[in-house]
């Protein structure tokens, strides 16, 4: 089912005769659970026209490289095919997206596209509903429920949010039925950019190749599928008491493939709701709750991703004490490259630039010492997304944004007031010794460091 609600009208141009419909894939990069793709398929149908899926392969997307990229192109190798079992063509261009689909919705009668929630994702769709002669409709299908279903402003708190999304899961917690195209794509003669020899494609992307792909994850909704398998086969049961502890690996390591739109969040909450375990519901809180939270904060906030996005209160707090004496000051290569006192710290910086992956509680201390750490506020919170953006697989997305942002406050309350955190709330070393294993995590990290090496 395809609730009204996922689907927007972003001009208000005529459908017009074509020889083609064309899905303008962009954020949604999969073929499985994929709204904005089944409409488009409806649509195709009430036309009689044949149905062609079009990506821009940007080169120009801020902070990311290689191995952001590569991961993107495994997934988008797998898309193709899954595409061509379901008679539906791929173009794949190495341009901008919005300059590509203008020229390719020249012969559409419509374009129908999914939704992105970032600036530049905003952008690109504003100019191509400018720019295109036909009708370009976006479908929702990348959060539960849709963003302003849920709420029509920036939510204060995942308090504030919590029962506003409850309220409608009934109604968009459902399956999405897949649809049968009458009128193939593939008789055409439809040239794309080829990526068959992915690691070759990327040698002629001039994109930022100083960060390598990692051994450790896979792109593609298969293998998502199979992270998700194994997470409620071994994992989900014992959810609540092991998040939160790096060393048990109690995680299911799919934000890489939401990231990338290559795995569905209603598909993940369909299969995990429909077991008994008793983890469930505090993993349906962070896949639903706390994401879409962090979806509704970049959506409304036009500054997400700059200090003057924090709540007054945490401003005034960390500004007030932006003179506050440093016990360190570490430059941006030395904090790039684990150089610090701490080897908690340090730890995290590797773990995050071997794997491409950090897990959620230390991610949260990693965040903390780099307030800490750095010269002013303002200052630190760039450092962050930077370096977050640059090694996480999952960076330059709406959850890693506001994580780094709930580092200074954000999304939480005012604590006790204390030395250059202010009322921003505070961790330690002792804290992480309390809650696990803190240097059974650094001697794993470290052995992580030398097998790499």
């Amino acid at each position: 089912m395809i609730q009204p609600e996922r689907i927007q009208s972003l001009n208000n141009k005529a459908v017009r005769r074509g020889r083609y419909v064309i899905y303008w894939m962009q954020a949604s990069q999969r073929v499985e659970y994929n709204h904005a793709l089944e409409y488009a398929i409806g649509r195709a149908n009430e036309l009689y026209q044949p149905l062609i899926v079009y990506f821009g392969l940007t080169s120009r997307f801020p902070r990311a490289n290689r191995r952001h990229y590569y991961f993107m192109l495994e997934g988008l190798k797998e898309v193709r095919q899954l595409l061509q079992k379901r008679g539906i063509g791929l173009i794949l261009e190495n341009k901008s997206p919005e300059i590509g689909i203008i020229n390719f919705a020249q012969d559409a009668c419509l374009v129908i596209t999914d939704r992105g929630y970032l600036k530049i994702q905003k952008q690109w769709r504003r100019t191509a509903a400018r720019n295109i002669a036909c009708p370009l409709i976006q479908v929702e299908s990348d959060v539960v429920v849709p963003v302003e279903i849920t709420s029509f402003k920036e939510e204060y708190s995942a308090a504030t949010i919590r029962k506003k999304i409850h309220r409608h899961l009934a109604k968009y917690l459902v399956p999405l039925r897949s649809r049968r195209l009458k009128n193939t794509s593939l008789n055409r003669i439809l040239s794309s950019f080829d990526i068959a020899d992915i690691g070759q494609t990327l040698n002629q992307l001039d994109i930022d190749q100083s960060v390598g792909m990692t051994d450790y994850y896979h792109g593609g909704t298969s293998w998502g599928k199979k992270l998700l398998r194994d997470f409620i086969h071994s994992k989900l049961s014992d959810y609540a008491r092991s998040r939160n502890d790096p060393n048990i690996d109690g995680t299911s390591h799919l934000s890489a493939y939401l990231h990338f739109g290559q795995i569905s969040p209603l598909f993940i909450a369909l299969q995990i709701q429909k077991t008994k375990t008793p983890g469930k519901n505090e993993y349906l809180e962070q896949l639903i709750v706390r994401r879409e939270l962090a979806i509704n904060f970049v959506n409304y906030s036009n500054r997400y991703d700059s200090f003057a996005a924090l709540p007054s209160w945490a401003k005034n707090t960390l500004l007030f004490h932006g003179r506050d004496p440093r016990p360190y000051l570490y430059s941006r290569c030395q904090l790039e490259n684990a150089q610090t006192h701490d080897p908690y710290w340090n730890a995290a910086q590797t773990q995050m630039k071997i794997t491409g992956y950090l897990h959620g509680y230390m991610r949260m201390y990693w965040g903390k010492k780099i307030l800490e750490w750095t010269k002013t506020p303002q200052a630190a919170f760039q450092l962050a997304l930077y370096l977050n953006d640059k090694y996480e697989l999952d960076g330059r997305d709406a959850n890693g944004i506001a994580g780094i942002a709930w580092c200074f406050g954000k999304h939480d309350r005012p604590w006790p007031e204390r030395k250059i955190f202010g009322k921003v709330r505070f961790m330690n070393e002792s804290g992480l010794r309390r809650k696990f294993d803190a240097d059974g995590y650094v001697a794993k990290i470290m052995r992580l460091n030398k097998s790499a090496e």
